[in-house]
């Protein structure tokens, strides 16, 4: 039997296990929550430390397995590959509250696989999975400061904090923020929100902690009854001697490369604070520093020398209050834009700030475009897309250009997340919108503004989004008792800095949000202070958007397609797809467009051009459209019988022109008035209890039916054949039409 724990959390049972499962792994524990979702997450370090590395080793992944829905994978391939962007993205939300609180210098390798084995497909176990990680280094030998829980938080109908939401809870609350922390502080936040205010915001942040402190202590009390005792990693430190040295050697010229306030130029000066440099100035009596400079695999120098960075950075902004590049705390970096930068593209945007700069190009395209979702979650088709890249020319550098990484998936999901609250519905824009940002130079802030850049680029291509959107990077930095908050943090102070706090959103309130750490926890204090700044910057930064392009073009770009909506009787979608798509296709090749049609009846016609448009709307309308009586239709003859001529009113509707009907005279023959394919005018006079249409052509000459009201109110025959006024008794038999 295994070993547990369990609380209420959030109206369901949190369950910890462990000592039954993966026993072989450092740690593991099993997590199970309310009645469907169970997550396992297995811990494992190597032995031996990885010598000749300045980072960490931890490598954490999110496992979804579709067998965990009770599903089976969609396509050809019915075996899970890479992982889908929610894998990742759960993924980094597990590493980035649990790195930082690993000892510093500890090189071990160490992976955590989490995955899921039970799940509702309408609660997101990606912070049951950190909390399951949490529990399985915390019952492990491996070396781990402080236990990790994570929660997420939303809102119910009446505005009121609720633990864990369900998917359709995000959009009734209009909130989605995951907190994970310690018993002590906040480690990480990520989410967002439809225009929350910032005081919603820590109120939400301030009951999850509370609710993370209770499951802390939970796995806390499990570790005490069964957890293994901390095995003895090396960890890797500075040489006291040789950091005694370099300090003394180099304190000057690393303060003033670090007062250096162009990039390019300051990374030219700490260039020359190398290696080769230090054994140069090495004198008679340091031999034996000379000896551990010469040896490659004798990282120390260059872990000091980023050590006194970081230490003139703290002197520089908290005492100084002087940043690298000469900015005030909260000072923003010069700002310029553009719209419609290149032409062909239906929206494009530039956004610089500083030596950050980033191309958004926005596309329209149909419904049909959307990304449809094949996954453990009920997450429903994406209409709105945005893609971030990251070459590497952005820093200058040369690097092989990849897929993109969990980074820039990230970043990507950051800046989406951002823009969706301000769009338009689909059935006011019904179009699906791919936004990618190029970032062009980077120099800290890059995902803030791709979010600035694809604001201008949809504003550009005329979708009609509420308001602007604007997003800034705040920094932490850390002396002793004292701190400074930094304003659109640049790359160094990021790098050097304790924090790194991206807030996105319009004038009226936060859309996105996402704070990571680099030490054990901050605290809502700071947060508080840090989201001050953050909108003060954002209002700034909007005004400057609104200087570019004030509103949404109200026009789409020329080569953008020509969206029309219609909304059809359900029951008439069999009419317009027709016996195996066959009416369906004859219109999108008559007319150039593409159809997309929803299950309540929503047409979504797309062109090139808007003629092409138009005709497809006729087309389907005429199909769907049902005939009423006393209305007037131009219609083609069919069929002729000797009582009278059959004629098409409208696409699948027929009726009958009786011979007494074709024309104000006697006709004797039906040959003599009319014959196949003629078109002429009609009118119905009468749709029977049987759904049979009949039509006069007299009524529209002039002549009038016999008597109107007679003809509409005559009974059918026993046979089922209306026979109208005045016909003959005599004659061949009727045929029962069809």
């Amino acid at each position: 039997m295994p070993d547990t724990v369990s609380l209420e959390i959030g109206g369901r049972t949190l369950v910890f296990e462990t000592g039954e499962l993966a026993k072989q792994a450092n740690g593991s524990a099993l997590v199970r929550y309310g009645d469907q979702n169970v997550v396992l997450a297995a811990v494992t370090a190597s032995d031996k430390a990885r010598e000749g590395i300045d980072f960490f080793p931890l490598t954490c992944d999110f496992e979804e397995k579709m067998y965990a829905a009770g599903k089976i994978p969609g396509g050809y391939i019915k075996r899970e590959g890479r992982p889908s962007e929610h894998g990742v993205l759960s993924a980094r939300q597990i590493d980035r509250p649990i790195r930082p609180l690993f000892p510093d210098g500890f090189r071990n390798d160490v992976q955590i696989i989490t995955t899921v084995l039970s799940i509702d497909s309408e609660l997101d176990a990606d912070v049951l999975a950190v909390c399951a990680a949490g529990a399985a280094l915390a019952v492990s030998d491996i070396p781990f400061e402080k236990t990790v829980a994570a929660v997420r938080v939303g809102r119910d109908e009446a505005k009121n904090y609720i633990v864990n939401p369900t998917l359709p809870q995000y959009e009734t609350g209009g909130m989605d923020i995951v907190v994970a922390g310690t018993a002590d502080a906040v480690m990480m936040v990520e989410g967002g929100g439809h225009e929350i205010s910032e005081d919603d915001f820590l109120g939400a942040v301030a009951f999850a902690h509370d609710a993370i402190k209770q499951i802390v202590a939970s796995i806390d009390e499990l570790a005490k009854k069964t957890g293994k005792a901390k095995r003895s990693f090396p960890l890797l430190g500075h040489d006291p001697a040789l950091k005694a040295w370099v300090e003394k050697t180099f304190k000057k010229d690393v303060a003033a490369a670090m007062r250096v306030t162009e990039k390019g130029e300051r990374n030219g000066a700490f260039a020359k604070l190398t290696r080769a440099e230090a054994i140069a100035r090495c004198g008679k009596k340091d031999d034996d520093v000379r000896t551990k400079l010469e040896d490659p695999n004798n990282k120390d120098f260059e872990k000091v020398i980023k050590a006194m960075e970081e230490e003139e950075l703290r002197v520089m902004v908290v005492d100084d209050k002087i940043r690298p590049d000469g900015r005030k705390p909260d000072e923003i970096r010069p700002i310029w834009s553009k719209v419609h930068y290149v032409p062909r593209v239906h929206g494009s945007g530039v956004f610089t700030r500083g030596q950050t700069q980033v191309f958004s190009a926005a596309t329209l395209g149909s419904i049909s475009d959307e990304q449809r979702l094949d996954g453990i979650m009920a997450i429903p088709n994406k209409r709105y897309m945005h893609y971030y890249n990251f070459p590497p020319y952005s820093t200058g550098e040369t690097k092989p250009m990849r897929a993109p990484g969990r980074r820039e998936i990230g970043h990507g999901h950051l800046a989406e997340r951002a823009l969706v609250p301000v769009l338009p519905a689909v059935d006011e824009f019904p179009y699906t919108l791919r936004v990618i940002s190029e970032v062009l130079e980077s120099n800290g802030s890059s995902s803030m503004a791709s979010v600035c850049g694809s604001t201008l680029a949809l504003m550009d291509a005329g979708v009609p989004i509420t308001k602007h959107v604007a997003g800034v990077a705040m920094g932490l930095v850390l002396s002793g008792k004292k701190h400074a908050i930094l304003t659109d943090i640049q790359g160094l102070e990021d790098s050097l800095g304790e924090m790194d706090f991206k807030v996105a959103g319009t004038v009226d309130g936060i859309t996105a949000i996402q704070m990571d750490i680099k030490v054990a926890g901050i605290t809502i204090d700071i947060m508080r202070e840090a989201m001050t700044e953050a909108k003060k910057s954002r209002l700034f930064i909007i005004d400057k958007l609104k200087e570019t392009i004030a509103a949404p073009r109200t026009e789409l770009s020329q080569f953008a397609p020509r969206m029309i909506v219609l909304t059809i009787n359900p029951d008439k979608i069999k009419d317009v797809i027709g016996p195996g798509g066959k009416i369906i296709n004859k219109i999108i090749a008559d007319t150039g467009v593409k159809i997309d049609i929803e299950n309540d009846g929503r047409v979504f016609i797309a062109s090139p051009d808007g003629e092409g448009a138009d005709k497809a709307k006729k087309m389907v309308e005429a199909l769907t459209k049902d005939v009423e009586v006393g209305q007037t239709y131009m219609g083609t003859v069919t069929r002729l019988m000797n009582f009278g001529a059959f004629v098409a009113v409208l696409p699948g509707k027929e009726g009958l022109v009786h011979i007494s009907q074709l024309a104000p005279q006697r006709v004797e023959k039906v040959e003599d008035v009319v014959k196949i394919g003629d078109e002429i005018m009609v009118k119905v006079v009468e749709i029977d209890s049987q759904g049979r249409i009949n039509l006069s052509r007299k009524a529209v000459l002039g002549g009038g039916t016999e008597s109107d009201d007679d003809y509409a109110s005559r009974p059918s025959r026993g046979n089922g054949e209306f026979r109208p006024a005045g016909a003959r008794s005599g004659g061949p038999p009727r045929r029962r039409r069809e």
